[in-house]
């Protein structure tokens, strides 16, 4: 009795870098997305002074960049609430754009970065300007919301 076993083997040459990507070399690039060292190698990291991920310079994978750059810059804004919640500070704006570029080595659209913009207003009622400035505001504003019946 002989006994047979079928089965595949996908051959994936070695200098395929970034499994899943397109082999076509597009006009005027050196490399396919598939064997762009740069998408390979491409790291990214905050800038900023709170604590949040990607302190160290990370390496994300360019399928996976648009979700965990959209989460990272979530949590800045999340800071900015729990800033809020604290009782001593309200959120006045809070946005978030997401970066793209295009890779010099490959051609391929990634994405670059993200950048969010948190407008904070924070009380501070021991601090005689901001009481005076309440004060100010109290009497402009009166009256600015009257619902009259003539």
């Amino acid at each position: 009795m002989i006994n047979s076993v079928t089965g595949t083997l996908n051959y994936q040459p070695s200098h395929i870098l970034n499994p899943g990507q397109s082999t076509e070399v597009k006009g005027g690039y050196k490399s396919s997305p598939a064997e762009c060292e740069t998408c390979k190698n491409r790291k990214y990291k905050d800038g900023s002074d709170e604590m949040v991920s990607y302190k160290a310079p990370t390496h994300i994978s360019p399928n996976a960049a648009p979700g965990a750059v959209r989460a990272h810059e979530s949590e800045h804004v999340a800071n900015a609430y729990a800033k809020e919640a604290s009782g001593n500070a309200k959120v006045i704006q809070a946005s978030v754009s997401i970066k793209t570029a295009i890779c010099p080595e490959c051609g391929r659209s990634y994405v670059s970065g993200g950048e969010t913009n948190t407008q904070i207003k924070y009380y501070n009622e021991e601090n005689p300007y901001q009481k005076e400035l309440k004060a100010q505001d109290e009497i402009r504003l009166k009256g600015r919301s009257v619902d009259e019946v003539a």
